[in-house]
């Protein structure tokens, strides 16, 4: 099978061709096609998965080629693993400034942050799903670009059903919960439903019988893993669910905007320098084998030790627990949907697709996160329990927000813009969205067809 990523010059792609070398089985990806608009980065990156297949020691790594050509990553593909970041870490860092400045969340994909990187991303999405459309019909798109419930709703437009969103976020807390409760992940059936980063784990099944209730009766263990220390105990049996941490930018708005704030620097500045001290040491001529892997090692261990470091701090817990800093596992994720499709290897995750008739109060286009069964056809979302009213609050209006951002990337509407910031539960000013919008559009040229 033929693999191409685009955005083959990011830093988690060596999460993914990890995952394939770690695949021994028959009918596995034997070619990995990198595509980048910059070609420094696609060659630190090339260097990088140089290093690990010769680490690995196995003879028959996939073979990775690397291109700026779009047309020419795209041709022959049997899967597209999207992964792109429009405007950059510059331009999260963008948001995030821009946002704070109003008293509002920057964050990448909730709140005004997730509102602007959508409109400047959209619009490249759907230009990525017509050429896809086109040069390779049959090939399945697995996206990861966030923010990933609108993207891929938006690639939806022109593929269907043949785009699946991934996200790792539900795979790691449910995997927390299930060892918390004793039992192995794969073993176990997690009730999870909503949209991506606006999610609740709301029972947990282990032969048939859901352990959930034993956990939120103990707040010890209630607070022994990462989502439990953020929320608190309290908070988590009065909603009666485990929230994804996302959530804590919702319930704990006003705490985390604060401390964002007075924080030394935002996480998208932070990543920024991290970054590009990293891919200049990767892409550095002339170095010892090995090197690139190594510095990208450590690179990626500071940037899991620091993650949410804001949220943790406004919820007293400190530094993450050395079991949180396991990946939360997307590359593993991707894998195990290519195996589901290409090998019609029957297997069950959470997975970001159209909702259908799953959930009654969105319509049947509306992209989800919920458990989906997959097979050669595709992802299936299976049937869930109606939402709680608070929510339903959430799902809908972030999914109303979500829309104005597909309204207006397709026409270009600032009023459909401004409309996608002030629907927002986390920006609560019609006036904020406009000078939000007014920051955003002076600062990012992607946003110029905005008028």
């Amino acid at each position: 099978m033929r693999l191409t990523i685009l955005g083959g010059g990011g830093f988690r792609v060596p999460l993914v061709y990890g995952a394939l070398l770690a695949d021994r089985a028959e009918g596995r990806v034997s070619h990995v096609t990198l595509y980048d608009e910059d070609p420094d980065r696609l060659a630190a990156m090339a260097r990088v998965l140089a290093d690990q297949a010769a680490a690995s020691g196995a003879a028959d790594a996939p073979a990775v080629t690397a291109t700026g050509d779009l047309d020419e990553a795209l041709r022959g593909a049997d899967f597209v693993f999207s992964a792109i970041r429009v405007g950059g870490l510059e331009g999260r860092a963008a948001d995030e400034r821009i946002a704070l400045a109003e008293g509002v969340l920057g964050q990448e994909t909730v709140g005004a942050g997730g509102v602007a990187y959508g409109l400047r991303t959209v619009p490249v999405a759907r230009e990525i799903a017509r050429r896809t459309a086109r040069i390779a019909p049959d090939a399945w798109v697995i996206n990861f670009t966030n923010p990933a419930g609108v993207v891929t709703e938006a690639m939806a437009e022109e593929l269907g059903d043949r785009v699946i969103g991934i996200c790792d976020s539900p795979v790691g807390l449910g995997r927390r919960i299930a060892r918390l409760l004793g039992a192995r992940p794969g073993e176990a059936w997690i009730d999870y439903v909503g949209l991506n980063h606006l999610g609740w784990v709301r029972g947990l099944r282990i032969g048939g019988r859901d352990e959930l209730p034993r956990l939120l009766a103990d707040p010890e263990a209630l607070e022994s893993f990462e989502e439990g220390r953020l929320f608190g105990a309290d908070w988590l049996r009065s909603l009666g669910a485990i929230p994804n941490e996302y959530l804590h930018y919702y319930y704990f708005n006003r705490d985390t905007v604060r401390a964002y704030q007075e924080a030394k620097q935002t996480r998208g500045a932070f990543l920024r320098d991290q970054q590009r001290g990293f891919y200049a040491e990767a892409g550095r001529p002339g170095q010892p084998a090995g090197e690139a892997l190594a510095a990208w090692d450590r690179t990626r261990a500071e940037r899991e030790a620091t993650y949410m470091s804001e949220n943790r701090e406004v919820a007293g817990v400190g530094e993450r627990e050395e079991s949180d800093l396991e990946s939360g596992g997307y590359e593993k994720v991707a894998l195990a949907l290519m195996r589901a499709i290409a090998r019609d290897e029957r297997a069950t995750l959470i997975l970001n697709v159209r909702n259908g008739t799953t959930l009654s109060v969105l319509d049947p286009e509306a992209v989800i996160e919920v458990p989906c069964l997959v097979d050669a056809n595709g992802a299936h979302p299976v049937s869930v329990a109606p939402l709680p009213l608070h929510a339903v609050g959430l799902v809908t209006s972030v999914k109303a927000a979500e829309r104005a951002v597909l309204a207006a990337a397709a026409s270009g509407s600032r009023a459909d813009a401004v409309k996608a910031f002030a629907l927002h539960p986390l920006v609560d000013s019609v006036a904020v969205a406009r000078r939000l919008l007014d920051g955003y559009a002076a600062e990012h040229p992607g946003l110029a067809y905005l008028r």
